[in-house]
């Protein structure tokens, strides 16, 4: 990287991970800020910062530190939070959806939804994952990329039960066997 993105990337880390407040920014529980107020607040505090070069921050980071929301309207730091109020779900890196083979190929044209919750439900545990299938039929265990989802800013939540909750799985993220 150019020190130019190296600077914004320390910068970035600095806001995002530890001290939001130094330019006034908030962030929600979930480490997200407004990209159109940490530009301005960046600016009032002599931090230029274009939306380009924001996504060229985000888009060169070997280390997927940064991430932007689906809709591009907000940003986060994946990790490495020393701020208590910032707590994210990191999924692991592949989750699994157990459904019935009569959905799959529903599924294949839309992606995963979440009907009539709230959430789309996946698992860590392939083998909760079958059970869950086989509730509903002939099991069927989809894998789901989480990595990818949440480098490209998808939300993801884990309730007490374990139980691993977004609002969809795009197919692009979606391993069919």
């Amino acid at each position: 990287m150019t020190d130019h993105l190296v600077n914004t990337s320390k910068f970035l880390s600095l806001i995002l991970r530890h001290a939001p407040e130094k330019i006034g920014l908030v962030l929600d529980t979930q480490g997200w800020a407004d990209i159109g107020q940490l530009l301005a607040l960046a600016a009032q505090h002599s931090r230029s910062l274009s939306l380009e070069q924001l996504d060229d921050v985000v888009a060169r980071d070997s280390k997927t530190r940064y991430a932007i929301s689906a809709d591009g309207l907000r940003i986060r730091a994946n990790q490495g939070h020393s701020l208590a109020a910032v707590d994210i779900a990191l999924p692991p890196a592949m989750l699994y959806h157990g459904t019935a083979s009569r959905f799959v190929e529903a599924i294949r044209v839309g992606g995963l939804l979440p009907g009539a919750r709230n959430h789309v439900h996946l698992s860590s545990s392939l083998e909760t994952a079958v059970a869950v299938g086989a509730r509903h039929g002939k099991p069927i265990v989809l894998t789901v990329d989480a990595a990818a989802m949440q480098a490209q800013g998808y939300v993801f939540y884990v309730s007490d039960n374990g139980v691993w909750l977004t609002q969809a799985v795009p197919v692009a993220f979606i391993g069919f066997p």
